[in-house]
């Protein structure tokens, strides 16, 4: 028997066969390999996912699918079910002794800015992510600086990962169709980040406030964080506005000095 999508959740249940194998195909699992699986739903990735031989750690916050994910056949000993909230999950603790984790899943579209700032806080463990997500979020994801989809999500994935879209999925492919197109995007941490990061959390902070208001200038924006002196000793134009600069550029900002 179908599952019922709730709203709340923000349930839409891949079921188009062509588009569930074309996933499987780029995230390309071995045998025996490890992979966790955010908002696993139905399992329509989940038993193609264990079918090639994956071992899998699923998150599911509906009770009732967990419970169902438990008790299929196909489950046996490769599929461990929890219960719970991906925004609360610590994945060092999934994690074997250096070990990195592939990640996947098709994120519930309310919360998957949240989760992915989640994720990337724990970047250190992760070895790649392949999600699924609304075509808009994935184009701010990849976007291009002085483009209108660049913004404080770029910047913050370009610190911790390459970020690659991959193809776009119509609505057909879901239960209940939502009413945006969806991306796949696959996210790779950096092994060796692309620029430093002295203080993580001064940096969060100055890429927050750039990118508040968007019409404001770095000299206004960053008032009280980054002097006018600063702006410039890192290399930047204290009337340009934050959708402007690189990723790298923020780094310099967030070395000076208030």
């Amino acid at each position: 028997m179908q599952h019922r999508p709730r709203k709340r959740f923000g349930q839409h249940f891949l079921h188009d066969p062509a588009v569930i194998e074309h996933i499987i195909a780029a995230v390309a699992p071995q045998a025996g390999e490890r992979l966790v699986e955010i908002g696993p739903g139905e399992g329509a990735l989940t038993f193609p996912l264990l079918a090639r031989g994956a071992r899998l750690t699923v998150i599911e916050l509906d009770r009732e699918l967990a419970e169902r994910l438990q008790k299929s056949p196909a489950a046996a000993d490769a599929l461990t079910v929890i219960q719970g909230d991906a925004l609360k999950l610590d994945l060092a603790g999934l994690a074997e002794p250096g070990e990195r984790l592939r990640l996947v899943g098709n994120l519930p579209y309310n919360v998957s800015t949240p989760l992915l700032f989640r994720f990337i806080e724990q970047a250190g463990v992760i070895r790649d992510m392949h999600f699924m997500l609304q075509r808009e979020v994935v184009k701010r994801m990849a976007a291009a600086p002085g483009s209108k989809s660049y913004g404080r999500l770029t910047v913050m994935l370009a610190a911790s990962c390459r970020v690659e879209a991959l193809f776009d999925i119509g609505p057909g492919a879901f239960r209940p169709p939502p009413k945006v197109w969806s991306s796949v995007v696959r996210l790779e941490p950096w092994r060796e980040p692309p620029f430093a990061i002295d203080d993580p959390a001064r940096f969060r902070e100055v890429v927050r406030r750039a990118f508040g208001q968007r019409r404001k200038t770095l000299r206004n924006a960053l008032s009280g964080l980054v002097s006018e002196a600063g702006i410039r000793a890192a290399g930047c134009d204290p009337g340009a506005r934050a959708e402007t600069l690189p990723p790298d550029a923020f780094a310099r900002l967030a070395a000076q000095s208030p």
